[in-house]
This record gives C-alpha cells, structure tokens and sequence, in this order.
C-alpha cells in the first residue's frame, strides 16, 4: 500500500458541472455546452500560461477569464448569471464516494493530500464547503511553485513535503493529460475515467483505471 495518495481537486474530487447545473433552469439548453467550453478554456489557459512560463494568473482568475469567453461562445446566457456561476464553482460538490474513500484511507493511516492547479484559496474553500477537512492532510497549489501541471515542480511538492520517493506516491486524476504527466515524474497513477474517455499518451500508461474512486483502497 502506497504511504501517500495524492488526489488532483477538479473532476476528481469535486464535479466540475455542479456550478453549471444549479442554475440550470435558469441557463436553459446552453447548459451543457457552457459547462463543456467553460472548463476547457480554464485547462487551456493553464496549459498556455505554463508554456509561457508566465503563471502570474492565478487559476481562480483563469477560472474568470474561461466563464467569460464560455458567455461570449454561447452567446444566448445572461451574463447576470456570471456572479451566482462564479460562486457556485467556488462551492462545488464533491462526488458522493469521495467521503467513504478518503475516510477509509485515513484509517489505515495512510497520508491524504490534494494536489491542484487551483489556488489555494480556491481549494480551502472547496474541502471546507464539501466537508472534507479532517480527510485530508494537506493541500499543494501549482501556485506554491509558481508553474502548472504538467510541469515536474509541481508534482516534486508532493515529495519534497513528505519525503518520500515518487514511487511511494498514489496520485489519482480523472485528467488524462494530468495522470501522464505524473507517471512521467514517477508517481503511481490512478486514472478516475468518469466519463469512459479512450485512451492516450499511449507510452505514459496509468498503473490502474478506474470509474471512479469507490473501490481505490482496495485497488492502488
């Protein structure tokens, strides 16, 4: 059993379609594709920003700057919908197997941490709205390190903390691109497939693949 396991926050933890679908009715049928643009632009913002080597935005302003171009893209939401959207992400729920899973692993006194591109601000607030707090150690922001995931300084948070080597590490992800990127830095990875995606980074291959995070300490 791995002495550390290391959970990225968005998509894996805490559902990002939950801010859109509290205002559904208020959306209307440009739901889904709000949601869709709106966390696509917020990844890829992040992945720019990190080639750049300018993280000066935080994700949380990136988180900003995608809901207002998912507006503009769509087109037919009205933008008064922008506040009470930006607050509902703020308060994501989790998902309903993440307590019992982290619960369980915390009594076999294995350490629990997130690590996120989100701030930190960003991520306080998320463990303490979905009440998490006493089921995770601690929380790595990419902003500790002032670059973005995939970039090997974030991953390296995780064991310069904790003082352990990478293979010591379970790190799960529902990002495909985030799971290659923490097997390239040595981690163990656990791909969460919510979604049932195919496959990619064929040469970066998940150590196991899993729905979701219901039956992890059993499988990592």
């Amino acid at each position: 059993m791995p002495s550390v396991y290391v959970f990225d926050a968005y998509g894996t933890l805490f559902d990002t379609g939950a801010a859109v679908a509290k205002h559904a009715a208020r959306i209307g049928e440009a739901g889904l594709d709000l949601a869709e643009i709106w966390r696509r632009k917020q990844l890829e913002y992040s992945w720019v920003r990190g080639l750049m080597g300018d993280c000066s935005r935080n994700f949380w302003q990136l988180t900003e700057d995608a809901l207002d171009y998912a507006f503009e893209k769509t087109g037919n939401v009205d933008p008064a919908l922008r506040e009470p959207l930006l607050e509902a992400y703020r308060d994501l729920d989790c998902y309903g197997e993440v307590p019992a899973t982290l619960r369980t692993l915390k009594e076999r006194q294995a350490k629990v941490a997130i690590l996120s591109n989100g701030s930190r601000d960003m991520l306080a607030r998320a463990v303490r709205s979905a009440g998490l707090e006493t089921l995770v150690d601690d929380l790595f922001s990419a902003e500790d390190c002032g670059q973005y995931k995939t970039a090997p300084a974030v991953y390296e948070l995780i064991t310069t903390h904790f003082r352990v080597y990478p293979h010591a590490v379970s790190f799960q992800s529902s990002n495909r691109w985030d799971i290659a990127g923490a097997k390239h830095f040595g981690f163990q990875t656990v791909w969460i497939n919510r979604k049932s995606e195919p496959d990619e980074y064929v040469d970066l291959q998940p150590d196991v693949v899993l729905p979701d995070l219901k039956n992890l300490p059993s499988a990592a």
